[in-house]
């Protein structure tokens, strides 16, 4: 039997290398050999100008997949406060770089009528652009046993009618998923993966693939055998790290996409 490896990308997400930059994230992914990076726009300038961003780009030789917008709690003031702004201009950034998709968090429970309007929104959107809006899979936030529903329409992504979907391995962990089930249930609808691993501790640990209690290994061999074409990236927290470990642990989740992104094929031409 030979092993067949589809054709998608495993990516390095910017935020893997917090905190350093976006040129640190690309000179690291261009040493160990990833094939792309998602960009988080965040505060640093450089991750919200696409002039610079291809520069960038065409310098390390590495194309942009994805552009995870700024709908994080720490990057509500990053171009403005307006939500739908941040996604159009995200759009907007994606498709100055040829990324493929943008990565969408829905919206906090506070932000109504954005809520509101967010699935008709992004399907809308979509039809204006070739650029996938893929909502992102996220969690309950949980203090000492209380739990809270802090996202609207809601933090899992499968009771909502999107297009498109980001899995979150390590969003799994804290919402207490089923990743798997998760998987089969969106079907064509996953679009774009978030590599990482959990413990299913109520904070978001981002941990490197294999070394919590996620099925990274058998999401990533089920996809293989389904030919996936999105994207798997990285997004593994290293921010407590020294250089040195950290490059190791970016290796080292490198490795573990390659191994497990495979399946059996046909049997040998004799």
């Amino acid at each position: 039997m030979t092993a067949h490896v589809p054709q998608a990308r495993v990516g390095l997400s910017t935020a893997s290398v917090y905190p350093g930059g976006v040129t640190s994230a690309f000179d690291i992914a261009a040493r160990l050999g990833y094939d792309a990076v998602e960009v988080m726009v965040w505060t640093e300038t450089i991750s919200q100008e696409a002039g610079a961003l291809r520069r960038v780009a065409d310098h390390y030789g590495l194309p942009i997949c994805s552009i995870h917008a700024p709908t994080l709690l720490l990057t509500q003031r990053v171009w403005g406060t307006d939500p739908w702004m941040k996604v159009d201009r995200s759009v907007e950034l994606a498709e100055e770089v040829g990324a493929d998709t943008v990565v969408l968090h829905p919206p906090f429970r506070w932000q109504r009528d954005y809520a509101a309007e967010f699935v008709d929104g992004v399907r809308e959107r979509e039809g204006r652009t070739h650029v996938r809006l893929a909502v992102e899979n996220m969690f309950p936030w949980r203090a000492r046993a209380r739990e809270m529903q802090a996202y609207l329409p809601h933090w899992d992504p499968t009771q909502a009618d999107y297009r498109n979907v980001t899995l979150d391995l390590s969003h799994t962990a804290t919402a207490g998923s089923d990743a798997l089930a998760m998987a089969g249930t969106l079907g064509d609808r996953l679009a774009h993966v978030h590599l990482a691993d959990g413990l299913g501790s109520y904070k978001d640990e981002h941990l490197v693939p294999g070394r919590g209690a996620q099925p990274c290994a058998e999401l990533l061999e089920t996809l293989a055998g389904q030919d996936f074409s999105g994207d798997i990236v990285v997004e593994v927290g290293t921010r407590r790290l020294d250089e040195e470990q950290r490059e190791l642990d970016l290796m080292e989740a490198l490795a573990f996409a390659r191994l497990h992104f495979a399946t059996a094929g046909p049997p040998a031409a004799e």
